[in-house]
């Protein structure tokens, strides 16, 4: 049988957020009846339909209509289409578009590096979430992207890199900003939000062979206890390629 490597590598990549993310939302529901999600540029629902299919409700909020009509075929296969929901929009709109206080949780992955005004994001995260909820927010990290480039041969990039203000190329890069621990941290809680936990995602998982993983049926079981392993341990946080932040308003 073949493997599918993007599949493979994907498990290993998103294997902490998704432990953080079923466990807060199982300790949720055990409190709230008919728990409402909100996934903050959630395009074609890679996190959006898995959780529709453990029950919840989830709201994407995407300014793209291809991903969102994407979304909405990928929710019919899974037959979770009814606790789907797209809204055309960007992520400051929200509020605007669901009500103050209207959600028990909010997915806000990959979004900050790339908006203009992230505190503005965050604090649209804030508003839109019910009192005890909960925010998942995973965005890129500098050092994690320094270390890449150096791995790569890229060194002049990553050069750039530690000397930007912002952790980003001067030219020909797809992110606005990548953050240190520090300023992730400082915006949450200047919207308003209590960080919990704090986790450095894709640790290990971006630089294992691939061959390895298609070869060897325990190398991806391997990879992911890694992964669980350096998660919280500050020594690899600051060299992880992503920051997972659980946040509570």
């Amino acid at each position: 049988m073949s493997v599918d490597r993007r599949t493979t590598r994907t498990a290993a990549r998103t294997a902490v957020v998704w432990e953080v993310l079923r466990s807060s939302l199982a300790a949720l529901a055990a409190t709230t009846d008919a728990l409402q999600v909100l996934d903050i540029g959630g395009g074609s629902g890679g996190f959006a339909v898995p959780l529709a299919e453990l029950g919840y409700a989830v709201t994407v909020v995407d300014p793209s209509p291809d991903s969102l009509a994407a979304l909405e075929r990928r929710a019919a296969e899974a037959e979770v289409a009814a606790l789907i929901q797209g809204r055309q929009g960007d992520s400051g709109d929200v509020v605007e578009l669901l009500g103050a206080e209207s959600v028990d949780a909010v997915v806000c992955h990959s979004v900050l590096e790339v908006v203009e005004d992230p505190a503005e994001v965050l604090t649209s995260v804030a508003r839109v979430l019910r009192p005890g909820g909960v925010a998942s927010i995973l965005t890129a990290n500098r050092a994690g992207a320094t270390i890449a480039r150096v791995a790569a041969g890229r060194l002049a990039e990553a050069r750039e890199i530690v000397a930007s203000s912002n952790g980003t190329l001067a030219s020909g890069d797809s992110l606005q900003r990548r953050f240190t621990v520090p300023e992730l941290t400082e915006l949450i809680i200047a919207a308003g939000l209590v960080p919990e936990i704090s986790h450095g995602v894709r640790v290990f998982a971006d630089h294992a062979p691939q061959a390895l993983l298609d070869i060897d049926p325990q190398a991806l079981s391997d990879l992911i206890a890694l992964e669980h392993a350096a998660a919280e341990d500050p020594a690899y946080l600051a060299v992880a390629s992503s920051l997972h932040v659980l946040a509570r308003k």
